[in-house]
């Protein structure tokens, strides 16, 4: 793929907006961690983490698309860089698998979830996904037959990594956890319709009265949609680039390669953008957070809004002081006859 300057635009303004974000996400995050010791916090801000990361990755090929320099980017520096783009990917699609795992657990086993999904056991799963996700995007560097062989013209995926690759990510990886959220979704929404009608049932009945409540677990409906939404968005980002670089790996003489790197690759990253957007800021403690720290940075302007303004009128503003003058008058000419009473009666002096 040759440079483009349009190209490079559209991949700052995008790499930009991923990174503040789920930068903002990050923040409110660790703030509400203090007050809530949930794993879903947990898996949130490592989602957040990943797709902050893949919009910091994606910056670095900003500058050889908007560079008019005829000398093109070394291809071991560029091969680092998009191995640096897959991994953090990688990151985020298995956060994504791991929070739908964690949602079916839940509903699957409400009694036991917290004793099963512990805290040693998240920051295990978050470390392997993170060893694992570093060892797929690494994967070409290391085996020749994913790696291209042509000149480097300019910096891009396809550039460096054999479509082949992608067509053994998708064989090994997208397409089984694509089942495998699909058996996760289904089982849920039973369980959860079930789950909340047993409990209804019970309410009605009497059963629950005084000493027993059913446990009532992350598990409703509102967080199966919230988290279906999720991997609604994740396929319609992916799916249009697995099934075209398998084309294209089928299908030597059609060049798509424009194609796949303009646009479906492109499409693929901006589901880093929407994750915050329909996930973490939909999540109740991310969003009282927010909340809060708009109305700090509200009255931190405010108070500097005041600020500038009182320096800007000389300091600020003094009550004017009035002179004035007492005139006496007696009693008696008040009443025509001799008095001792005086009454002061201040009056305002002429200016």
């Amino acid at each position: 793929m040759e440079p483009s300057f349009s190209f490079g635009v559209i991949l700052a303004v995008l790499a930009f907006l991923i990174i503040a974000a789920n930068a903002l996400v990050v923040v409110a995050v660790l703030l509400s961690m203090h007050k809530n010791d949930g794993v879903g916090l947990c898996f949130t801000l490592n989602l957040a983490v990943a797709d902050t990361l893949i919009g910091v990755a994606i910056s670095g090929l900003v500058t050889d698309q908007l560079s008019s320099s005829a000398q093109p980017t070394q291809k071991t520096l560029c091969s680092l860089r998009m191995a640096f783009v897959t991994s953090s990917a990688a990151a985020s699609v298995f956060t994504v698998m791991l929070i739908a795992f964690d949602r079916y657990l839940a509903i699957k086993q409400p009694l036991r979830y917290f004793q099963i999904m512990s805290g040693l056991v998240a920051g295990t799963c978050i470390a392997g996904l993170w060893l694992v996700s570093y060892l797929i995007g690494f994967l070409p560097l290391g085996v020749s037959i994913f790696q291209q062989t042509n000149k480097l013209n300019a910096c891009s995926f396809f550039a460096v990594f054999h479509p082949r690759f992608v067509l053994t990510l998708s064989c090994a990886g997208f397409f089984p956890a694509m089942l495998l959220f699909v058996f996760f979704y289904c089982d849920m929404l039973k369980i959860a319709s079930l789950h909340s009608q047993q409990i209804r049932n019970m309410e009605h009945a009497g059963a629950v009265a005084g000493t027993y409540r059913p446990p009532r677990y992350p598990s409703d409906l509102k967080a199966v949609r919230t988290v279906s939404v999720l991997i609604g968005s994740f396929t319609l980002s992916w799916s249009p680039f697995f099934v075209t670089s398998i084309v294209q790996v089928a299908c030597q003489e059609c060049n798509l390669y424009s194609v796949l790197e303009k646009y479906l690759w492109l499409l693929g990253v901006g589901n880093s953008l929407l994750n915050p957007l329909i996930y973490a800021y939909r999540q109740k403690e991310v969003r009282q957070q927010l909340h809060h720290m708009a109305l700090g940075v509200k009255k931190g302007l405010a108070s500097l809004l005041l600020l500038l303004l009182s320096a800007k009128n000389g300091g600020p503003e003094r009550p004017r002081g009035s002179s004035c003058h007492i005139i006496t008058i007696s009693h008696s000419e008040l009443e025509g006859q001799d008095g001792k009473e005086e009454v002061s009666v201040p009056f305002p002096s002429p200016h």
